[in-house]
């Protein structure tokens, strides 16, 4: 007797999973076509013929480069501090017992819950209340703002499986605060940890709408691409650009998945 594991799928649940696939990833699929197309003024079907000319000419724009540079250094910065306030949040709502615990665990999560023009709009209000110029800041605490959520959801669950013997028994053996975070607490969220920081990644580096409200002048890549659809000219070049941020933003994301998917497997936790 088969196990029911081992058993096929019906074809119509095969082919519903096939047309739904299809209907995620054909729209990105054309943004690839579109990249290479000869026409350089609208999006024909067929394209006209195919070149490689267009990824010299985005190469060649400098204004290219500076919208990358700056999704870059706001991935990295807001990356850096969801992990640290990300993590923090997470340990004292797993480790400990206070009143309005769940509370805080809601507010923690609450700003990816509201609609990012929500989020956009409370943080230009409270910037022009307190007389603070548009900058590269600005820009970071509005990422910072859901880059936390990512990471403390990921950190809080590896929290919850982790077993609290590990770290008395760290603290038995006379090992410090710091000692026991070091060799026990941290072998065992980091890859919860990294996987929740690539995301965070990810998601900064193609936000658009938060960004609209908190750059003033500035331009990161998704409001550099939004401009350049609205222009007559050289439209492949956006398409080129977004096949490098759809590979961009990939990439973390695989990599965070193939790096949580045996997440249930914790030190300890059978303890």
């Amino acid at each position: 007797m088969r196990s029911d594991r081992n058993q096929s799928a019906p074809l119509g649940v095969k082919l519903a999973a096939a047309a739904g696939l299809l209907f995620l990833h054909l729209p990105i699929l054309l943004i690839f076509v579109y990249a290479f197309t000869t026409e350089e003024k609208s999006y024909q079907w067929p394209p006209p013929g195919f070149t490689l000319d267009w990824l010299s000419v985005t190469w060649n724009r400098p204004d290219v480069w500076t919208a990358l540079g700056l999704s870059v250094k706001v991935a990295v910065v807001s990356t850096t501090i969801a992990l640290v306030l990300g993590t923090l949040c997470a340990a004292a709502v797993s480790g400990t017992k206070f009143f309005g615990r769940e509370v805080v665990s809601l507010l923690v999560i609450l700003p990816i819950a509201l609609p990012g023009i929500i989020t956009g709009i409370a943080l230009r209000s409270a910037f022009n209340l307190a007389d603070i110029p548009f900058s590269f800041w600005t820009i970071i605490l509005g990422h910072a703002t859901f880059c936390v959520v990512v990471v403390y959801n990921n950190a809080v669950a590896r929290f919850r499986r982790t077993s609290g013997s590990l770290v008395e028994a760290s603290m038995d053996l006379g090992a410090d605060g710091f000692q026991t975070f070091r060799h026990v607490i941290l072998p065992n969220i980091g890859t919860a940890l990294l996987a929740g920081g690539m995301l965070a990644f990810a998601l900064s580096f193609d936000e658009v709408i938060v960004t609209t409200f908190t750059a003033g002048q500035q331009q990161t890549l998704p409001i550099w691409m939004l401009e350049e659809l609205v222009r007559p000219r050289q439209r492949p070049v956006t398409n080129v650009v977004a096949m490098v941020v759809v590979l961009v933003t990939f990439l973390p994301i695989l990599a965070a998945y193939y790096l949580t998917r045996e997440g249930d497997q914790v030190a300890g936790s059978g303890k």
